[in-house]
């Protein structure tokens, strides 16, 4: 064959060759494209149930919200929402009725400022400018991202158990008439019948002095009964006034100095208060300590040790503790001391230390009873009537008092 013919006949071969493969890669490529378009079908297929079902869940979540926002529209509460710097970033209709405007964009520490009181005897509870009574509690959201605060209108509840405190106090009001009238005639008759003696020309000097210490003594015993009575009456209602520390205390020292008479009891007394300015009843504090002093006199014997220690435990609240080295207080009876007309003495109206309780509670702190029998009785009392700010004096010095006197 002439070298021409090899040559056409070997680009003959070649030209199909390609043409071959041209035909494989094609039909390959179809195939693929078939398959891609399968693919593409199928994903948007998919997709599209994805968009429906992410649809579904938007539509699902838009009711919730709405459902949500309606029930937080309708909740007779207010309810506030803060951000972790403690800003204001949503509230519904009654936090701003209770509040007032504005609210959001504010901090809750200013909105607290403005728009609530704190009281006395709840630390939960908190006073609007209206008067109305509101619980307030919050609850710390996830990953410290704020707070949640929740304002209840307790107004109702808090009239309602004035009332069934009142009717109450009504009840033990009428008992304790009942048995202040053996206890009052007692010391009364026996005042008058010294009083009866005082006008005979032969009684001599020494006898009238006895007979006149008996008259004041009794007539002191009654007017301790009426302010017990009194102050029991009033259930905590007291007047919040300024008045010292010191002239309280000193105050205490003479008046039982009084009642210990001729008794050489010896009563040392501690004040480690750094500040003076107090805010409570000066009057009615005084009759609680008394109450205290007077038990603690009658429990030790006639050269006994009773001693009150003040101290400071912040800014704001102040200890007082009372401890005698009497005899001490039964177990059985220690869950008692503090209910009303709950006595062991015979000439007691059981008063005392409920007045104690009840006077401590009106300035929003409480008394405990820690004592053993045979190691004496303490008192611990826990009042946050401090007026001031609690601020360290320069130098390292604290103004801390200690003086110990007997009484005579």
């Amino acid at each position: 064959m002439k070298p021409e013919n090899t040559q056409k006949a070997q680009k003959t071969e070649q030209l199909t060759d390609a043409f071959r493969m041209f035909n494989e890669l094609s039909q390959h490529l179809s195939v693929s494209y078939q398959g891609l378009q399968e693919q593409v079908a199928k994903l948007h297929h998919e997709l599209a149930a994805a968009r429906s079902e992410r649809l579904k869940t938007l539509e699902e979540k838009e009711g919730l919200a709405s459902r949500l926002e309606k029930i937080l529209s309708a909740l007779p509460a207010g309810v506030i929402v803060l951000d972790g710097a403690g800003f204001i970033v949503d509230c519904n209709a009654v936090a701003l009725d209770f509040l007032g405007e504005p609210l959001h964009g504010l901090s809750w520490s200013e909105v607290v400022a403005r728009s609530l009181t704190a009281l006395v005897d709840n630390p939960h509870e908190r006073q609007l400018n209206n008067g109305k009574h509101v619980n307030m509690t919050w609850r710390q959201l996830e990953q410290d991202a704020g707070q949640i605060i929740l304002l209840s209108d307790v107004s109702e509840m808090r009239s309602l158990q004035d009332l069934l405190n009142q009717q109450r106090q009504l009840s033990a009001m009428g008992e304790m008439v009942a048995s202040m009238a053996h206890q009052v005639r007692t010391p009364l008759a026996t005042a008058i019948l010294y009083a009866s003696q005082m006008g005979n020309p032969a009684l001599d000097k020494e006898k009238r002095q006895r007979f006149s210490e008996k008259i004041l003594e009794r007539l002191h015993h009654l007017e301790r009964q009426v302010n017990d009575m009194l102050i029991f009456a009033k259930e905590g209602r007291l007047a919040m006034e300024c008045f010292s520390l010191a002239k309280l205390l000193n105050d205490v020292e003479e008046s039982l100095t009084d009642y210990a008479g001729s008794r050489r009891i010896s009563l040392q007394v501690s004040n480690d208060a750094v500040d003076d300015d107090m805010l409570g009843n000066e009057n009615a504090l005084r009759g609680a300590l008394m109450n205290l002093l007077n038990n603690a006199v009658d429990a030790v014997a006639e050269d006994g040790v009773i001693q009150l220690r003040v101290s400071q435990l912040d800014e704001c609240r102040l200890r007082i503790v009372i401890q005698d080295d009497g005899p001490g207080i039964a177990e059985a009876l220690r869950q008692r001391v503090f209910e009303p007309f709950f006595t062991t003495k015979t000439s007691g109206t059981g008063l005392g230390l409920a007045v104690v309780d009840s006077v401590v509670r009106a300035h929003g702190g409480d008394v405990q009873l820690q004592t053993l029998p045979g190691a004496g009785a303490v008192f611990v009392l826990t009042l946050p009537c401090i007026k001031r700010q609690f601020t360290p004096l320069p130098g390292g010095f604290s103004g801390k008092n200690h003086n110990q006197r007997a009484v005579t």
